[in-house]
């Protein structure tokens, strides 16, 4: 294979390990392959005392990744090979893990979408650099699954409970603003700056790169607009408590917003969403966390709402998802407790 058509492109460029995301076409949905092909990257680099950073980006001018490869898991657990899901997610979460506990700086610049699975590769680093171009979600509970790649974790350390709950729960699209405001994203550069601020970045250094060309976006967040109705919402412990809280909010605008959010997702992936998010808040550190995504993970890969929310998303696309029965909270937080 050509290396400029390999899935991921891994180069040593002065003293940084770059790892390009070379599969445009699929808006960098990061299969098996990939995973391994970054995972030995680190590896390699992590002992080698030439590298002093890495640096993460997508060749796409879409994506920076729009998340995990569902179709290929969604056809191994419809053909009987739910196991092909459980080695998946594990080496997955193994390489976020890796990302999110590195010794060196790790770099993720996102000039485009990111969403699920790229946000496992890129809000774990140490800087998260974004673009006006950039738009992230976590838009897993519209498939009948739940959030994951350290999100359950990661968003409420650096942002408060019910905030992750409510981005978790509804999918809620981030503008580049809102990434900010949240601690999603930790730097903003103007995307006709991308080039340049790379070449610093290689020849030079970060903070040079950052000094030069980091800025702020010209809108501000409605995210942080929202904060206080999110937080008398969300704020609630379960999801029962959450939604009668919805329910008897006073402001009508942010109530059906949020209900039409709600309207994309399986009822058992918000009810399991909000047990998951209970459960992370109390993690010590990522590797719980993940750990508890993983229990999750691997119960909903093998649940009808799953393979049924990924038919109607991204393989017959008519959006019109059937989804089945929800368990009670108390049933999903028993499955991480065990």
């Amino acid at each position: 294979m050509n290396i400029m058509e390999a899935p991921v492109i891994i180069e040593v460029r002065h003293n940084t390990g770059v790892v390009a995301l070379n599969r445009a076409k699929a808006l960098n949905s990061i299969n098996l392959e990939m995973v391994n092909i970054i995972q030995d990257a680190l590896n390699a680099w992590e002992t080698d005392e030439s590298i002093k950073q890495v640096l993460i980006y997508s060749t796409s001018e879409r994506a920076f990744c729009a998340g995990g490869d569902i179709r290929d898991l969604r056809e191994a657990v419809v053909a009987g090979n739910p196991e092909f899901g459980d080695h998946y997610f594990q080496a997955e979460f193994d390489l976020v893990n890796h990302l999110g506990t590195y010794p060196k700086p790790v770099i993720a610049l996102i000039n485009g979408i990111v969403m699920g699975g790229g946000m496992g590769v890129s809000m774990h680093g140490s800087h998260r650099i974004i673009t006006e171009k950039a738009l992230a979600a976590m838009p897993e509970t519209a498939i009948g699954y739940v959030p994951d790649v350290g999100f359950t974790y990661f968003s409420q350390q650096v942002t408060t409970p019910a905030i992750a709950k409510f981005l978790g729960i509804t999918g809620r699209r981030l503008s580049p603003a809102d990434m900010l405001w949240t601690g999603i994203a930790s730097h903003f550069i103007r995307s006709a700056d991308v080039e340049a601020f790379t070449t610093t970045l290689l020849q030079d250094s970060l903070e040079a790169a950052l000094g030069e060309f980091s800025t702020q976006p010209a809108e501000a967040s409605t995210l942080a607009a929202q904060a206080e109705s999110i937080e008398a919402t969300f704020g609630q412990k379960t999801w029962a408590l959450i939604d009668a809280a919805l329910a008897a909010h006073p402001d009508v605008a942010f109530r059906d917003e949020v209900y039409q959010l709600l309207r994309q997702a399986a009822p058992s992936a918000i009810v399991a969403t909000s047990a998951l998010m209970n459960a992370n808040r109390e993690a010590q550190d990522l590797r719980e966390g993940l750990d508890n995504e993983l229990i999750m993970a691997l119960h909903m890969i093998r649940q009808p709402d799953f393979a049924e929310g990924v038919r109607a998303a991204v393989v017959d696309k008519d959006r019109n998802p059937q989804f089945g029965s929800v368990r009670a909270e108390e049933e999903y937080a028993a499955l991480i407790k065990k």
